[in-house]
């Protein structure tokens, strides 16, 4: 199962991110699993925005990289025009991240799942959560909610 991570900031944020479910339905493989949509300050930059973030699980039987290409084709189709780099982010109408796929691991400078971030970010986990409790990340061997829970404890 691979799980992405979906967020607007821009625009109808529902109509976007409904959008891109569709998409990524058509195009990646049906998508078996999605949380609720869940309202989030931006992460990491400044904006009078509040992004819309959801996470979904898709049965894909594309590789990681063709899921990538993917991702980032609907991104521009519903007018994504920059990425973010280097660790700054900006507003956007759409954000599709791969978070898990599988139990890959790839360590690329394009590509990287698990997503590095994603225990880090609320948006992210509060939704995989939702929907994929049990989980086993794959570099750390834990379930998402152990992982989730042994943090809080600190």
């Amino acid at each position: 199962m691979t799980y992405l991570g979906l967020g607007s900031n821009q625009g109808d944020r529902v109509a976007l991110l409904e959008q891109a479910i569709a998409l990524i339905a058509n195009k990646a493989g049906p998508v078996v699993a999605r949380s609720s949509f869940m309202e989030t300050e931006p992460w990491d930059f400044q904006s009078e925005h509040l992004f819309l973030n959801a996470v979904i699980a898709v049965a894909t039987d594309i590789g990681p990289h063709r899921l990538l290409k993917v991702t980032q084709k609907i991104e521009r189709s519903l007018g994504r025009t920059q990425k973010s780099s280097n660790g700054h982010y900006h507003d956007r109408p759409i954000d599709i991240d791969i978070l898990l796929y599988d139990d890959l691991v790839v360590q690329e400078k394009r590509l990287v799942i698990p997503h590095p971030l994603m225990l880090e970010r609320p948006f992210v986990v509060k939704p995989l959560l939702e929907i994929a409790p049990d989980i086993i990340h794959p570099v750390l061997g834990k379930k998402i909610a152990e992982l989730v829970l042994s943090d809080r404890s600190d």
